[in-house]
């Protein structure tokens, strides 16, 4: 059964230890930096949902839910932050270990996080916002396919697209 567990002491490190395979490594940040930001940011208007991705008691990935993700580039003077992420829901990260890729777990993920973003932990929202890389292909298809449509802003040089809650 596909389900998220807050990290914690207890899985942080089978977290940590999760990969990607190697020419991939450019898409996502590490799992270890990602809680680094998701620590980060509670000193800031942004939150941040850390989870591990599990398959019964097997981590297959990481996902991290943030909220008011624009809060963060106050910080960096050289970036804008694009406007779906204002005070609305972002799914941060999102990535599956290269050892179970290709099996469902990444479209169960999004599912999971639309689902948790609909208990509005932050209050309501009109959509969620998820970026990619443009040469990340399958990511872009795997989102447009969940619904994500893209908006025509971009994160740095990552494309935004938003769903509708």
């Amino acid at each position: 059964m596909i389900h998220l567990e807050k990290i914690t002491p207890r899985n942080y490190w089978d977290i940590v230890c999760l990969k990607v395979f190697r020419d991939q490594k450019s898409f996502v940040a590490s799992n270890k930096d990602s809680i680094v930001e998701a620590y980060a940011a509670i000193d800031s208007d942004c939150t941040a949902f850390p989870f591990g991705i599990y398959d019964g008691d097997k981590p297959v990935g990481f996902l991290m839910i943030g909220f008011n993700e624009a809060a963060l580039y106050e910080f960096d003077e050289d970036i804008e932050a694009p406007e779906a992420y204002n005070n609305s829901y972002t799914i941060w990260r999102l990535m599956i270990d290269k050892r179970y890729q290709k099996r469902g777990y990444g479209r169960k993920a999004l599912q999971l996080a639309v689902d948790f973003i609909r208990t509005w932990p932050c209050g309501k929202s009109e959509h969620c916002a998820i970026s990619w890389e443009p040469e990340n292909e399958t990511a872009g298809k795997l989102y447009r396919s969940f619904g994500f449509v893209e908006n025509g802003e971009l994160d740095g040089d990552e494309i935004v697209a938003v769903l509708k809650l």
